[in-house]
């Protein structure tokens, strides 16, 4: 696995496709590594001509961890950013955009078609804001502005979050974990098969396991606060992709999102929850593909 020095830690990435394709550069979300996008995906748009890069956020997979900003207490870290108190995170989301921009220099790629999932879209939102001169376009999926006033998790799926795995658990009690973790965040309309995730969830942890990350991760999501203004900055083509039955960052973020970036493309998904469900990739390509190729048409619609 190739690695980068770039903002001062390393990064662990993977590339795919023609060199001489467009750029395409992938941002996973909380606590995910590379291996988490489904490679499905990465094979439709290696398929569709794009030059495909992966890589692990700081503090998960094989980049470099901050074990010496100690494990902070979400319970507390949660409580502090409901009364509207500051957090103190190890880092912030700027810094994880920042990661990116340091990959694209190392690789020596002037710019790049950013898209990012989750907390990914949160950061590749900062990307295109941050660094417009580095950007070709913009994909947020199951992403939020971080407005205060748009609606939060259900119970359920915060509550699933939250949870710890078990201490101590034996591999299986792992997968299990994240098999029941992701029954509750995930498409209601489209259910991966238990055998495909037990597959994909058991590749990760084969590959990393690291609570003490995707707890960091966590609060740099809180203090980030809102990026409405910045996202009102952004010029180049937007496209914002959410499922309709996502529970853990409801439709209205997708929404709000959408409408913060001058002519952003709006696409709703019946069914789609909090994932990357097999039965949605084709569809998910077909809507990023004129998107990337630069022939998006200009309007917003429900997919």
């Amino acid at each position: 696995m190739p690695t980068a020095l770039a903002n001062g830690i390393s990064i662990a990435y993977e590339t795919s496709g023609d060199t001489a394709g467009p750029p395409v550069l992938l941002i996973m979300g909380l606590g995910m590594q590379l291996i988490s996008w489904p490679q499905e995906f990465v094979d439709g748009l290696v398929e569709r001509g794009c030059h495909v890069i992966r890589f692990d956020n700081r503090d998960s997979g094989l980049s470099t961890k901050f074990d010496g900003a100690g494990v902070p207490n979400l319970p507390l870290s949660y409580l502090k950013n409901i009364v509207g108190w500051p957090l103190r995170p190890a880092y912030t989301l700027d810094d994880m955009a920042d990661d990116a921009h340091g990959l694209l220099d190392h690789l020596k790629i002037p710019q790049a078609h950013v898209i990012g999932v989750s907390m990914g879209g949160m950061i590749a939102q900062l990307f295109a804001a941050r660094h417009a001169r580095r950007t070709l376009s913009l994909t947020s999926i199951m992403s939020s502005s971080g407005r205060r006033s748009l609606p939060g998790p259900t119970r359920a799926a915060r509550k699933s979050l939250l949870t710890p795995a078990p201490e101590g658990g034996s591999r299986e009690e792992l997968v299990q974990h994240l098999v029941d973790t992701f029954r509750v965040i995930g498409s209601p309309g489209f259910p991966m098969p238990e055998h495909d995730l037990r597959a994909r969830i058991g590749r990760t942890l084969d590959r990393c396991v690291y609570p003490a990350g995707v707890a960091r991760q966590l609060v740099a999501i809180a203090a980030n606060g809102d990026r409405s203004p910045l996202l009102q900055q952004i010029r180049k083509p937007a496209l914002v992709i959410h499922g309709a039955d996502d529970p853990l960052v409801p439709v209205d973020c997708g929404i709000d999102t959408a409408s913060q970036i001058a002519g952003a493309d709006l696409h709703i998904i019946e069914g789609m929850g909090h994932d990357l469900p097999p039965q949605l990739i084709g569809r998910l390509l077909a809507l990023i593909d004129p998107h990337v190729q630069g022939k998006m048409a200009r309007h917003s619609q429900a997919a």
